[in-house]
């Protein structure tokens, strides 16, 4: 059988493919400490403020109590389809031969929103980035209709998003089924090759996609995501129905899938809120075996980084990492010249902070021994 020689590397033949690039793999690094904070560049306000998020958009219960989900009025099964068993799966177009558009202005995501309006269905993802604020930035919407692809700037149009989107995001959209399949994995990757035959390139999985502009190849792999979703969707809802009709059990696995959906979008977000116990549940902390005089060390520093990325926007993993958290509490250094030569100036703002850091070490030795040790 002859073989050819793809654009995107991979030799085709005798139903295998093989990726010539898997030798020269470069991932994409997840942080560009180039890249210009998206918060000041866009005007990016966030309330970081140590108090439960507030959901302004949401209707709240007659006692006030609560907020009400748009959904707590349905159930999982109002979502159904009852015809799936007489859909045809809809193939999705070649990636080369499908529009994209990327969505930039005001205008553009206004005609976006039109045309979600005038379609039944659509498929949707995000590109997060949570290292560089403290809630985390969506850096970027991908959306997939039959016909065309859309990615969205969602930092340069984040103030915009809701009043055009947030009707036609009502209804969900997003399924996931190959747990109830019983797949051997259920990750996208592995769903687009199962599925499609398609071999996405990860190398942008945790890429920083604060980036602007975007490079065509994390453009390219952006769209992916979204690109095949709704032909894939078609063929899980198809082979979920097949299979709740031959089921012994009786089960209805659509269904099912439909009401693991409906749990899911229930859930609502919640703030990472500081308390004075958060520092028990740094990562090594419990098996760290510290004194009281150490903890009381992590309590301090945790507060202090606290602060620090509320007030910076900034995550608490990059103003102060764990890791240099629990070493600098082993070592207890008590001099700006020996916690210097800890860090090893690898963040900046315990660079700047340094004598700041030093007295919080020494007071908290002070406080320790009041401290309890867990």
């Amino acid at each position: 059988m002859l073989k050819r020689k793809e654009e995107d590397g991979f030799e085709v033949g005798e139903g295998r493919k093989k990726n010539y690039y898997a030798k020269e793999k470069k991932m994409m690094p997840f942080h560009l400490a180039s890249i210009p904070k998206p918060q000041d560049e866009f005007n990016i306000f966030v309330n970081n403020s140590n108090q439960p998020f507030e959901r302004v958009w949401l209707q709240r219960t007659d006692d006030g109590t609560r907020p009400v989900h748009p959904l707590e009025n349905l159930s999982g099964s109002d979502f159904v389809d009852k015809n799936v068993g007489s859909i045809e799966p809809v193939k999705s177009l070649p990636l080369e031969n499908t529009p994209l558009k990327l969505v930039e202005e005001v205008r553009e995501l206004k005609h976006l929103a039109a045309k979600l309006r005038s379609v039944d269905e659509f498929a949707v993802d995000l590109e997060h980035n949570q290292y560089r604020s403290f809630q985390g930035l969506t850096c970027l919407m991908q959306i997939s209709i039959r016909t065309e692809d859309y990615v969205i700037d969602t930092l340069k149009l984040r103030v915009h998003i809701g009043p055009y989107l947030r009707d036609v995001f009502k209804d969900p959209s997003k399924r996931k089924a190959s747990r109830v399949l019983d797949l051997e994995r259920n990750s996208l990757e592995y769903l687009l090759l199962y599925f499609c035959g398609v071999i996405v390139n990860k190398d942008y999985q945790n890429a920083d996609w604060r980036l602007r502009p975007l490079p065509d190849d994390m453009l390219k792999y952006a769209r992916e995501d979204t690109h095949y979703l709704l032909y894939m969707y078609d063929l899980m809802r198809r082979r979920l129905f097949s299979a709740s009709i031959g089921s012994k059990e009786g089960n209805d696995l659509l269904l099912e899938v439909y009401r693991r959906s409906y749990d899911v979008c229930l859930q609502l977000y919640e703030k990472e809120l500081l308390t004075n116990m958060s520092y028990l549940y740094i990562y090594g902390v419990q098996e760290a075996n510290f004194s009281s005089h150490q903890l009381s060390i992590v309590a301090g520093l945790c507060e202090w980084r606290d602060a620090v990325a509320r007030a910076e926007d900034e995550s608490t993993g990059y103003i102060l990492p764990n890791k240099t958290i629990l070493e600098i509490a082993r070592q207890m250094p008590v001099t700006v010249s020996k916690l210097r030569r800890l860090v090893k100036s690898k963040h900046p703002y315990v660079e700047v902070n340094l004598d700041s850091i030093v007295d919080i070490i020494k007071s908290s030795i002070r406080n320790g021994a009041a401290f309890l040790i867990c």
